[in-house]
């Protein structure tokens, strides 16, 4: 009986190791990612170290993804330089790098409209739901959970983006 008890344990413990390993949470010791880059109309994302591509994404934009995101609610995906600026490691979308949409002049020319920027703009994975088409954001940037999870431990605040047609 002592024996099978000490079995019992044995297999709790390997099998909750093998759980840990897991863990949304990856490491990188690789280069440093110095920038990235979105080329919205190629629905492509690199993370570069200056001028090398270290990896390269396919992705899924926002549901009306021509052209630069004008105001809350247009489905588009912003264009220009911005800045990786936050991390949400319980995101609804796995897990989520934020962008610095909005900055001042996607503000004023929101403004001048009487509307909102919006904002909440993220590279993000995939959501708990299925999507029946290849552009479904609210305007961020999606890629699988397994791909967001390496984009997670690459790409740290501070890291220029920018987003091209």
């Amino acid at each position: 009986m002592r024996f099978l008890r000490v079995l019992v344990l044995l297999a709790l413990a390997f099998g909750l190791a093998a759980c840990g390993n897991k863990s949304k949470f990856k490491t990188y010791n690789g280069p440093e990612v110095t920038s990235v880059q979105v080329h919205k109309g190629a629905r492509k994302m690199y993370l570069l170290h200056h001028e090398k591509v270290l990896k390269s994404y396919d992705i899924a934009l926002g549901f009306a993804p021509v052209g630069h995101k004008q105001f809350e609610g247009d489905g588009r995906t912003p264009e220009g330089t911005y800045i990786i600026d936050r991390r949400n490691p319980n995101s609804e979308f796995h897990l989520s790098i934020g962008i610095s949409y909005p900055n001042q002049a996607d503000r004023e020319y929101a403004k001048s409209l009487g509307k909102s920027p919006g904002g909440d703009i993220f590279i993000h994975g995939a959501p708990n739901r299925k999507v029946s088409r290849r552009d479904w954001t609210a305007g961020c940037i999606a890629v699988t959970d397994k791909e967001m999870e390496r984009i997670y431990a690459m790409v740290k605040n501070g890291t220029p983006i920018q987003i091209l047609r």
